[in-house]
C-alpha cells in the first residue's frame, strides 16, 4: 500500500478539481440560473447575502479549480459553508440529511482539508506541484 503514496498529490489535485467544478455550479445557479434556477425560481438581487454567496462560490470555485492561492481561498470557502449551514440549514432540523445541509457540511470540511493539505497536483500554486 505504500506504493500508493506516490499518487497522493495527483488524487488530491483531482479532489480539488472535481470539488471546484461542482461548487462552481452552485454559484452559476445562484447568479445566472444555470444549470437550473435556484429554489423559488428567482435570482437574488445584487449585493444581498445570497448574491455574495453565489459570487464566492463562482469566483472561489474558479480559483480552486486552477489551484491559485488554494489555502487562502479554501479557508474562506470553508467559513462560507459553515456560515451557510448554521444560518440556512441547521434552523430547519437537527439532522443534516433532513435539513438539506449535508452538502454544506461536506464542502466545509473538504475545503478545511485543503487549507492544511494544499492544492495537490495540477495547480498554479508552486508549493503543490508534484
Amino acid at each position: 500500500m505504500n506504493s500508493l503514496n506516490r499518487y497522493a498529490p495527483h488524487v488530491l489535485g483531482l479532489l480539488r478539481i472535481v470539488t471546484a467544478l461542482i461548487f462552481i455550479l452552485h454559484g452559476t445557479q445562484k447568479l445566472l440560473g444555470f444549470p437550473a434556477p435556484p429554489a423559488g425560481g428567482a435570482l437574488p438581487s445584487a449585493f444581498t447575502l445570497m448574491w455574495f454567496a453565489g459570487a464566492l462560490e463562482l469566483v472561489g470555485g474558479l480559483l480552486m479549480l486552477v489551484g491559485f492561492q488554494t489555502r487562502i481561498v479554501a479557508f474562506v470557502l470553508s467559513g462560507q459553508m459553515a456560515f451557510a449551514y448554521w444560518m440556512a440549514h441547521a434552523p430547519k432540523n437537527f439532522y443534516p440529511a433532513l435539513n438539506g445541509g449535508d452538502a454544506a457540511i461536506l464542502y466545509c470540511f473538504v475545503f478545511l482539508y485543503f487549507v492544511f493539505a494544499g492544492a495537490g497536483a495540477f495547480a498554479i500554486d508552486k508549493e503543490s506541484r508534484a
